[in-house]
């Protein structure tokens, strides 16, 4: 019998969001490699999961009342399962709102950062200026985040949350794209905290296979 939770994903930092995710949560799962070197994201087949052509792409064929629910976007994602298991994410109140306002400021602050740097690291010839400018924008989100580490142990507050696992995603690949942890001491702590994580490194395991 095939895994009622199917995720469509790549060997990339947001692919790699939702198998820590459903490692935590303890969900069965099949991973699908879509292989973005071959293009893969870009097939006719694809799209019509994901109009965006961007990993992952969940699909989760347990809600039997209102046919497959078919989601794009890393955030959705978590939020999701968060709600079907009731784990990683409060029900309601102020925590849930800082949980959510770690995930926005991931969407806008932090991921287009890391973002910008990846694209600028993987250019044959990058520009000093270009690579100075993407580097000194990736430092200032990290500084955002070492000052709400500095007072919790996680980024939405005392408790471990689908936020840490989003920002985890791209903070993973801090020294790809040529960034540097030590001047984040709290960034630093969180980050050896997470990637020990048993959830985490089966995760690691399970996506960088799919590469």
């Amino acid at each position: 019998m095939s895994a009622m939770l199917e995720v469509h994903a790549f060997a990339t930092p947001n692919s790699l969001k939702v198998p820590i995710a459903l490692e935590e949560m303890g969900l069965d799962y099949r991973l699908v490699p879509v292989n973005l070197r071959q293009g893969e994201q870009k097939t006719d087949a694809f799209k019509a999961m994901n109009p965006n052509a961007k990993v992952p792409v969940l699909i989760d064929r347990s809600d039997s009342e209102d046919g497959d629910v078919v989601l794009g976007e890393s955030a959705a994602i978590l939020v999701h399962l968060a709600d079907k298991t009731g784990q990683l994410l409060p029900k309601n109140g102020p925590r849930r709102s800082k949980v959510f306002e770690q995930l926005f400021f991931h969407a806008s602050g932090l991921s287009p950062a890391f973002l910008q740097a990846f694209l600028v690291a993987i250019q044959s010839s990058p520009q000093p200026d270009a690579k100075a400018r993407a580097l000194a924008e990736v430092d200032r989100t990290l500084g955002v985040l070492d000052h709400v580490l500095e007072h919790h142990p996680y980024v939405a507050g005392n408790e471990y949350s689908i936020a840490d696992i989003a920002h985890f995603g791209w903070v993973w690949r801090h020294q790809a794209i040529g960034a540097s942890l030590d001047k984040f001491p709290s960034v630093a702590r969180w980050y050896g905290e997470i990637s020990s994580r048993p959830a985490v490194v089966t995760a690691i395991a399970k996506t960088l296979a799919l590469a």
